[in-house]
């Protein structure tokens, strides 16, 4: 919320970029003022910023990669996601698997979805040069050069590898040297894109491992048959000193989760974004 007049005390705005907190933006679920307030709703002006559709190419029949430049300055962590919206202000959130020391563009991938508005006009109409806007960046599934010897577990099923390779990508950028293992999932073979990007980073950095998992289908080499967190499980059982990350959808992020705990990982150190979709099965596209 934006605050007109009165003190919402410093934590509720520690957390904000300079700019929304110099224009009195704080956060309400934080906020313990010592007086009364004057408060009024945020203005989507200021949350959302312009940005133009650099490029973008297919990853798979189903997924898509999007570049964004945004047109102000835009500070993330690789990992976190962002809110974008488009004319007639449809709004849908997608991670970033991008890193800042690769450029300035916002990389993301985007998912078909049968009857999704925003998926379909992604898919058949946006093209490089028009202009989105976004909000952000939100979330705090990321990584944190704290211990760069502790082993890291990623888990990820669909375009919840987004997020998983970004945050790979900062690990090694800042010289993480303990074990990094992913493991993507996907119903069949068709679903695991980006493989060749991913073995190819595995041979250049001796401490990452990357695995291909099916839960539709049998093992083909390196490609695993199983689930992705099921094999993630069952090659760490005990997880105590690890960090897991996990992203895809909303009932595997769940229950891994809860197994992660279970193998003994510490609850600070379980970062897990769901992407959850709406229900488009009933319903026509609007």
């Amino acid at each position: 919320m934006r605050c007109t007049g009165g003190d919402p005390g410093d934590a509720a705005r520690s957390e904000l970029k300079e700019t929304l907190r110099a224009l009195g933006y704080f956060l309400a679920c934080l906020s313990q003022p010592a007086g009364d307030l004057d408060i009024a709703p945020a203005e989507d002006a200021d949350l959302f910023i312009a940005a133009e559709v650099a490029a973008v190419a297919d990853l798979s029949a189903e997924v898509r990669q999007l570049f964004l430049k945004p047109l102000a300055p835009f500070a993330y962590r690789p990992g976190q996601f962002i809110n974008l919206r488009r004319a007639g202000g449809l709004v849908r959130s997608y991670s970033l698997a991008s890193h800042p020391d690769d450029g300035d563009a916002l990389e993301l991938h985007v998912r078909r979805y049968e009857n999704g508005a925003m998926s379909s006009w992604i898919f058949d109409s946006l093209e490089a040069g028009a202009r989105v806007e976004i909000q952000g960046p939100n979330g705090n599934c990321f990584y944190v050069p704290q211990d760069g010897t502790q082993p890291l577990l990623l888990i990820g099923t669909g375009t919840g590898l987004a997020p998983l390779l970004g945050i790979v990508r900062d690990a090694l950028f800042h010289g993480h040297t303990g074990p990094i293992r992913l493991y993507h999932g996907s119903r069949t073979a068709d679903g695991l894109y980006l493989a060749d990007a991913l073995a190819a980073l595995s041979a250049r950095a001796p401490n990452f491992t990357y695995a291909r998992c099916v839960s539709a289908g049998a093992a083909n080499g390196d490609l695993r048959a199983g689930r992705a967190d099921d094999l993630a499980f069952a090659d760490q059982p005990a997880l105590a000193g690890w960090r897991v990350f996990i992203c895809g959808n909303p009932p595997m992020v769940a229950s891994a989760k809860k197994r992660a705990y279970l193998a003994g990982a510490g609850l600070q150190h379980i970062h897990a974004d769901a992407f959850e979709v709406r229900d488009l099965r009933r319903r026509p596209r609007t």
